[in-house]
């Protein structure tokens, strides 16, 4: 039998001693306002991860093995948003503290408030805020909620530590949230879908990223939805598997192999 947990991972590879990440559920739907089931996003993707192969031609062998994954219980969280991101903040900052590297599966986007508000508890700031999303998330309320996932970014940008965010792959935004934008230039950057496409965000991304400590946030609906079909929010023109990874090794080259 497979183990049920991330990658499938046998006890010498996952155990919580030795093992150097950790992948924390966090089963979290309460304000989403169109398509549903995130609550049934961090078992699906755990499930799913099980299927696949370890070997990873780019590092020419199996690191997740060699990095050692562990699974730790999915979070049992009120409906009341507020209150969940409170807990989410203390469970994120537990694991923080263990000097591991934490990675949060969700769950709806408002789940990224709490994580960072943990990060920030457990390691302190200045934190930039790497944002990978069809939709910006900077307005201060939406549907009488100001946590809801349409607010992440803004609320992120609240906390004491929070240097900046970078969003990259946005296609949809209100006007209150392009005059947010426009009148916070040194705090929210944002790189478009079709800027991306055209590889306009590298020299600016690398000179804002490089020598800051990043949480990097990424919203499946960022892709596009013929590649991650199951979100409850589709945008077409989003970005290809190509782009997100182009993203994600130019993050971690910034910071020695690390982020």
């Amino acid at each position: 039998m497979t183990p049920n947990n991330f990658l499938g991972l046998p006890d010498e590879h996952s155990n919580a001693h030795s093992a150097s990440v950790l992948i924390l559920p966090i089963p979290f739907e309460a304000t989403v306002s169109y398509g549903a089931g995130t609550r049934h996003g961090p078992e699906a993707i755990i499930q799913a991860s099980q299927q696949v192969e370890l070997y990873d031609r780019e590092f020419g062998g199996e690191p997740a093995p060699g990095y050692g994954v562990h699974t730790l219980p999915a979070l049992q969280l009120a409906g009341d948003p507020a209150e969940a991101v409170d807990q989410i903040a203390q469970a994120t900052a537990m694991a923080a503290r263990s000097g591991k590297l934490v990675v949060g599966l969700g769950g709806e986007h408002t789940i990224s408030v709490g994580f960072g508000r943990g990060v920030l508890d457990a390691l302190g700031g200045p934190l930039t805020i790497v944002q990978i999303d069809a939709h910006s998330d900077l307005r201060d309320e939406y549907e009488d909620s100001s946590y809801s996932h349409a607010c992440i970014a803004r609320r992120l940008l609240e906390m004491d530590g929070i240097e900046q965010v970078l969003q990259l792959g946005i296609r949809s935004v209100c006007q209150e949230e392009v005059e947010f934008v426009r009148h916070n230039p040194g705090r929210v950057r944002v790189w478009y879908s079709e800027q991306v496409h055209a590889g306009d965000w590298r020299s600016e991304f690398i000179e804002r990223i490089r020598g800051r400590r990043v949480y990097l946030t990424i919203d499946v609906d960022g892709l596009d939805p013929a590649i991650v079909p199951a979100t409850g929010t589709p945008e077409p023109d989003g970005l290809t598997w190509a782009e997100t990874l182009d993203i994600l090794r130019t993050l971690t080259q910034c910071h020695g192999g690390g982020a």
